[in-house]
């Protein structure tokens, strides 16, 4: 496929509901929005996951512009792709780093791909599920009683899992109160490496809950603790900011750092690689599940289509649109039934932009 025009919308949209994690509270989410046109006037959509601020990884928004038009995207239109695999195994790997910039591109030309064939995303990545299950994710709340309540809600919207974002002062308190009103649900805590291994006792004692799982409770850019911290504890610890890459995974396997992975589209450097991961961890019977960036309806698209590869058996973060966004940017919005969202079978990503709607939340747009 040739592409002929990339075009890079700066956008915002304002949360529904502040979401606090151990890196702060987010407000609002501005994004980079990907839109990669054929030569025969398709187009292709995906988001950066980047954050305004460099505290979940090194990436922000506005370095992701930079790299995106200074480097990637004049790589894509001055070359005849055949396939988006050829982007980060070809083209892209002499640039270090800047994997949520490579993966928003990848995206859009993924998208394009399979509209070109005319065949869904999933279809197009090898998945095989038509539908998945998905959990929500709770942020750190003002009381356990307002995130207990929280819960309920959820619960009664059919959701199949819940994590609850966890920090030194917000854990085990939290974690046994809730675990008390409801002792059976699935149920994790994510820490987002506010922890160390000076606080293995106190990690140990969320072993006596039963939970699914803790997410990444080390440090962001670590194995070889999480691997120490994993045989002194029972309780399944998964990985996210520690896995960047098939390598990282690979290491981390050997290691014995975790038992679980949490693949990030944007994080691993897309689509490509989030397949590789995934087929590491299915020779290796290391479960996946998806996580989300408080993606827009285009991101939540694309990582519909990534869960439903086999591997991915635990319910990831992808809730639907309405419990983040007054209105989505996509048509229709996803939507959650009973904790379960259909996998779309039209071509591509299979929700519709929303022009009207990327038109209102757009700051800035530039033609490429």
């Amino acid at each position: 496929m040739k592409i002929k025009q990339v075009i890079l919308r700066h956008m915002k949209l304002d949360l529904l509901h502040p979401f606090t994690t151990s890196f702060g509270t987010e407000y609002d989410r501005e994004f980079i929005l990907v839109e990669a046109i054929s030569e025969d006037g398709i187009s292709g959509w995906a988001e950066s996951v980047a954050m305004l601020d460099p505290l979940y990884n090194e990436e922000t928004v506005k370095t992701n512009r930079h790299i995106l038009e200074d480097y990637l995207i004049p790589i894509v239109l001055n070359n005849e792709i055949s396939h988006p695999n050829e982007l980060s195994e070809k083209y892209f790997a002499h640039i270090r780093g800047n994997y949520m910039a490579k993966s928003a591109i990848e995206g859009a030309v993924w998208d394009l791909y399979a509209k070109q064939e005319n065949i869904s995303l999933s279809n197009a990545l090898g998945g095989t599920k038509k539908e998945i299950e998905v959990g929500v994710s709770i942020g750190i709340q003002d009381s356990i009683d307002a995130t207990i309540n929280i819960i309920q809600s959820r619960l009664e919207e059919g959701y199949k899992r819940f994590k609850l974002k966890i920090k030194p002062g917000w854990d085990v308190e939290l974690i046994d109160k809730v675990r008390k009103v409801y002792p059976d649900i699935p149920l994790m805590a994510d820490a987002n490496s506010a922890y160390t291994l000076a606080d293995l006792e106190h990690l140990t004692a969320l072993d006596q809950y039963n939970l699914m799982m803790i997410e990444q409770p080390l440090a962001y850019n670590d194995i070889i603790d999480h691997a120490e911290l994993q045989n002194r504890m029972e309780t399944a610890i998964c990985l996210d900011e520690s896995i960047h890459s098939l390598e990282d995974a690979r290491k981390a396997l050997k290691l014995g750092s975790c038992k679980i992975i949490n693949i990030k589209v944007g994080r691993v450097g897309g689509l490509t690689q989030a397949k590789k991961i995934h087929d590491l961890c299915l020779e290796n019977g290391i479960p996946l599940w998806c996580g989300g960036m408080l993606e827009s309806g285009i991101g939540r698209a694309h990582n519909i289509a990534i869960t439903s590869l086999p591997n991915f058996i635990l319910p990831g973060d992808t809730a639907a649109s309405s419990l983040y966004w007054a209105e989505d940017i996509i048509k229709p919005e996803v939507t959650v039934e009973n904790g379960i969202i259909k996998v779309p079978s039209s071509p591509g990503i299979g929700y519709e932009p929303d022009i009207e709607k990327i038109n209102k939340y757009t700051i800035s747009k530039k033609y490429l």
